[in-house]
């Protein structure tokens, strides 16, 4: 008896997790107030907990293209291509249909993105930054390009993190701690663009899940520009990668639950042996790199 409410429980959560045929009006809605819920939730809370903490001024922009050889730019690429992605996914749950998925789905980073550039602008600590602009529109891009041309996505943004010595110097800049690191040591950080081999080039027998990767990270930063008076020996470098990777979202399961798992955990590039070349014309082999 046990066993058989188990399965059927299990049954019914499938169901649940499986994206609906036709338009699902109670999934759309939940969908829609959930998403404006926590995107309002989350700019209150960094109006409040971030931007009260310097003070504001008239509307400005700035030129900060340079800084941090372009990894922050890197960050918002990557941000707004997943945003968009889980509004996508989201609609596509609730069986809203593939063109609205695209207009209301995809677009969800460049939206939420778009108000935090606007509420920079009206900082006197930063600005609003045309560059991020371009970074944001060009990770939607990224997305719905290819879903035009493929149906499908062929190729992944991914992210992947190693901790650095840089943090310990800068805590307050680069993150006091692994949690902190994750997310403001630039030095850590690897981007990469994930293709499936097989999308491509149609091998019979090939494993559809493995993936060719290309990265790209920065080293040797503890500020955003290099001619800071504070820190002048700087042995900044740009870094390229060529690794594998698995695409977990096209590995075979009848498992619902197993699909989602696969699904969060596939903007985490998978460790892999990779060859890096470094801008001082350095060639590194990694056994294992994260």
């Amino acid at each position: 008896m046990a066993v058989s409410s188990s399965l059927f429980s299990q049954s019914k959560f499938n169901a649940f997790l499986k994206p609906s045929d036709s338009l699902n009006k109670q999934r759309r809605n939940t969908v829609v107030i959930s998403e404006i819920t926590l995107a309002t939730t989350t700019l209150i809370a960094l109006n409040q907990l971030w931007y009260e903490d310097y003070p504001r001024s008239s509307f400005k922009t700035i030129n900060d293209s340079e800084e941090w050889l372009q990894m922050d730019k890197m960050g918002h690429v990557f941000s707004s291509y997943q945003l968009g992605t889980v509004g996508a996914n989201a609609l596509s749950w609730a069986g809203v249909s593939k063109k609205n998925q695209l207009l209301y789905g995809a677009t969800l980073g460049l939206g939420f993105l778009t108000a935090v550039e606007l509420m920079d602008g009206f900082s006197e600590e930063w600005g609003f930054s045309w560059t991020d602009m371009a970074a944001n529109i060009t990770g939607t891009g990224l997305y719905v390009g290819q879903e035009l041309l493929w149906e499908e996505q062929r190729i992944l943004l991914k992210y992947s993190f190693h901790r650095t010595h840089f943090a310990e110097q800068r805590p307050d800049k680069l993150g006091n701690g692994f949690s902190e690191e994750f997310l403001k040591d630039y030095n850590g950080q690897t981007y990469w663009l994930s293709a499936n081999i097989n999308s491509f080039l149609k091998i019979d027998g090939f494993p559809n899940w493995l993936n060719f990767a290309f990265g790209y990270g920065a080293d040797g930063m503890l500020t955003g520009e290099p001619s800071d008076p504070l820190f002048l020996n700087q042995d900044r470098k740009r870094q390229y990668y060529l690794s594998l990777d698995l695409d977990l979202s096209r590995i075979k399961t009848n498992s619902r639950f197993l699909k989602t798992v696969f699904s969060v955990f596939n903007v985490i590039k998978v460790p892999f042996p990779a060859l890096e070349l470094n801008s001082k014309g350095r060639v590194n082999l990694h056994y294992l790199y994260f």
